[in-house]
């Protein structure tokens, strides 16, 4: 076998057998007997481009490269760069995409003829292709893995089914847009708002982080930003995190008179591929819908929009675990692209973006965020135990008064309560300030009620804790999960309607009615015309998480459901934790860009992500030993743990200086290559995670 370079290689038949696991030695009589059978006949190649480079569809780290095949001459039409193929590997035949064709091969020999093209479309564009493979590397993926969630699965009777004819009204409907490209409108209220949009519309591409104000507005200022790209002659993409979102962007953009496919998995396949075909054609120039469309085929792209990108359903949970805050920056770097990253809060990556000078922040002015914002308050919950009038409903005084003014103007009143299931984790008994390992400022937890902490990260012991905010050194457990029901809200408050939104179903809207909205985050319907109040339960079970992010996501949740409420003094939020905290003063202050920037500069200072890459390393002792050594950077990088993972395994965490991520995601790759040639056990790989706990 000759030798090629890492990302290109050549399948034969005397070669295929060696390049799976399970193949048979050279010497085996089994292989020498198959040698004495007679030579198959050549097939007829191509005349022109006879080679082709094809991605094969393996999960193998090792076999992540290009190999080439011989066109046979009958599929020298259909068998063009983009469509999928068929092809023979290591003896049985797979699926792959056939990405280019070229004159020459570097090996000397015959070529393995392609086995057959599943369909003439050219399903993989050069666009897709190059993210695809930004984002294997950035992940320290594969190209077969990031393409599994790039491609939806094929539906043959959607390809051969003929474009759907539009009706006349439908043609209406789909002509220009109804709304002046370069106007500002909504956009007006921040200072860069307007010049945002008629950058867009004059085809230029404009990188902004932008803080939405207070309200459900949110899908019309996006719609805006589409109607002023698409007026460019560009196409836009907009992934937002559920459905619901989905439905209201999707409103809003429909609203202009703008086409667009809305792509979601509650389609069913077959739709959701019909429509992601009209986008693969050029049939819409718009693209929106939740995860998996930040990779959907848009011509010419020329804006991409993600919201709410602190929303834990934007990361991948399928290797290589993307995110899609990173695969559109990624794309907007490679296509030239816009990128509007937006929410109501802001995440540390994204306002490391602004500081480093990558994107422009579009904040209003405070004036103008006064003007919008409810009035917020925060209580302890110490106040339960003292107030005999709120013991039925377990609220504070403070919230229980908020409700039942709400009640008495007529409007309803939302209750946001945390998702069952936290895992309890160590807090100091006095302050409540989240335990931290004094060696690698890892999470701190107890095993049982006699055990000495340890460090969730490192696994080191620190039985010599010491609370940095107030030297103490007693810990407690931060009880978490919300016991609170609908039906002891509604002993509280007799006579008044009580709606659930959660699990077992998503309210999308409300009447402007009293009622009692009991919601779980991300599930608060939008009230007409906003909420009197909203009151934010258990702010201890949100801050107690066992996890990097604790703070922050429940800044994020907090937002989310204060943003829904009406502009004070008509609408008033109230959140059951310490007013002295830190995310709940940056929440009292309707500040999401300085408590972002605090996040930053905390997480900078104890070198956690994003100021720092991170690995995460799960498997077997002997598995997590043998990566480990496999790693040529590992010794440039700080090694913490391993400690006790699921299933009896175990985790490892590197931690690498920012600049050097792309060389940690490269070894880290070049590792799992060996090991994958070698059948070493799995080891479950995850750069940068969204979880560190």
């Amino acid at each position: 076998m000759s030798v090629h370079p890492p990302s290109l290689g050549a399948v034969t038949d005397e070669v295929l057998p060696l390049l799976l696991p399970g193949a048979l030695p050279p010497s085996s009589p089994a292989r020498t007997a198959s040698r004495r059978k007679p030579a198959r006949p050549a097939p007829e190649v191509a005349e022109r481009r006879p080679v082709a480079r094809v991605a094969v569809d393996s999960g193998l780290a090792h076999l992540d490269r290009l190999f080439d095949y011989a066109v046979p001459a009958q599929l020298d039409d259909k068998a063009q760069p983009g469509v999928r193929v068929r092809v023979r590997f290591a003896g049985r035949l797979v699926d792959g995409w056939l990405l280019a064709r070229v004159d020459d091969t570097e090996h000397v020999g015959r070529l393995t003829p392609l086995a057959a093209v599943v369909s003439a479309e050219r399903v993989l564009t050069p666009e897709v292709a190059e993210l695809a493979r930004a984002v294997a590397d950035r992940t320290a993926g594969t190209l077969a893995d990031v393409l599994r969630l790039a491609i939806p699965p094929r539906h043959g009777r959607v390809e051969a089914a003929p474009a759907p004819q539009a009706s006349a009204d439908d043609k209406a409907a789909a002509g220009p847009s109804r709304l002046v490209p370069d106007e500002a409108g909504l956009w007006s209220r921040y200072p860069t708002g307007a010049g945002l949009i008629a950058a867009l519309a004059a085809g230029r591409s404009p990188r902004a982080v932008w803080s939405a104000l207070p309200g459900a507005t949110w899908p019309d200022e996006i719609a805006r930003a589409v109607v002023a790209c698409v007026a460019s002659g560009r196409g836009a993409l907009v992934v937002v995190p559920d459905g619901r979102d989905l439905q209201r962007v999707g409103a809003a953009i429909d609203a202009t008179g703008v086409r667009a496919a809305a792509l979601s998995a509650d389609l069913g396949p077959a739709e959701r591929y019909r429509r992601w075909l009209s986008v693969l054609r050029g049939d819409v120039q718009v693209a929106l819908g939740t995860r998996g469309a930040a990779f959907a085929p848009v011509q010419q792209l020329g804006l991409a929009v993600v919201w709410d990108d602190g929303d834990d359903l934007h990361a991948e949970p399928r290797a290589p675990y993307p995110h899609v805050r990173e695969v559109l920056r990624l794309r907007a770097q490679l296509s030239g692209a816009a990128l509007l990253i937006g929410g109501h809060a802001r995440t540390a990556e994204a306002q490391q973006l602004v500081e480093s000078g990558w994107a422009r922040p579009v904040e209003a002015a405070r004036p103008t965020v006064r003007s919008l914002a409810p009035a917020v308050d925060g209580t302890g919950e110490d106040q339960l135990a003292r107030d005999p009038m709120a013991q039925a409903a377990r609220l504070p005084a403070l919230a229980f008064d908020a409700a039942r003014a709400a009640l008495a103007a007529q409007t309803p009143v939302l209750v946001q309560v945390p998702r069952r299931g936290y895992v309890p984790s160590l807090a100091c008994e006095r302050d409540r300030t989240p335990a931290r390992c004094p060696s690698c400022s890892g999470p701190l937890a107890s095993m049982s009620s006699s055990s000495v902490p340890g460090c969730r990260w490192c696994g080191r012991l620190a039985g010599d804790w010491v609370c940095p905010g107030c030297d103490g050194r007693r810990l407690r457990a931060v009880v978490v999960g919300a016991r609170r029901t609908a039906e002891e809200l509604g002993r509280a408050f007799p006579g008044v309607t009580v709606r659930t939104s959660g699990r077992d179903g998503v309210l999308a809207t409300v009447p402007a009615a009293p009622a009692l909205v009991i919601s779980t985050p991300g599930a608060e319907p939008v009230a007409v015309g906003g909420y009197g109040a909203v009151l934010l339960l258990d702010g201890w079970a949100a801050l107690g998480r066992v996890d990097l992010r604790a703070g922050e996501e429940a800044l994020r949740r907090w937002f989310a459901a204060a943003a829904l409420a009406r502009p004070a003094p008509a609408g008033r939020v109230v959140v059951v934790a310490d007013r002295g905290l830190t995310p709940v003063q940056a929440l009292i202050r309707w500040d999401p860009a300085g408590a972002a920037a605090r996040e930053l500069a905390e997480r900078t200072a104890l070198r956690f992500p994003p100021a720092v890459h991170m690995a995460s390393l799960v498997g077997t002792p002997t598995a997590l030993t043998e990566f480990v050594s496999a790693l040529s950077v590992a010794a440039q990088a700080d090694v913490l743990g391993p400690v006790p993972a699921e299933g009896g395994q175990e985790r490892l965490l590197l931690r690498a200086p920012l600049g050097r991520g792309a060389d940690l995601a490269a070894a880290l790759r070049a590792a799992a290559s060996v090991r994958s040639a070698r059948k070493g056990e799995p080891v479950r790989v995850e750069l940068d995670p969204r979880v560190l706990a």
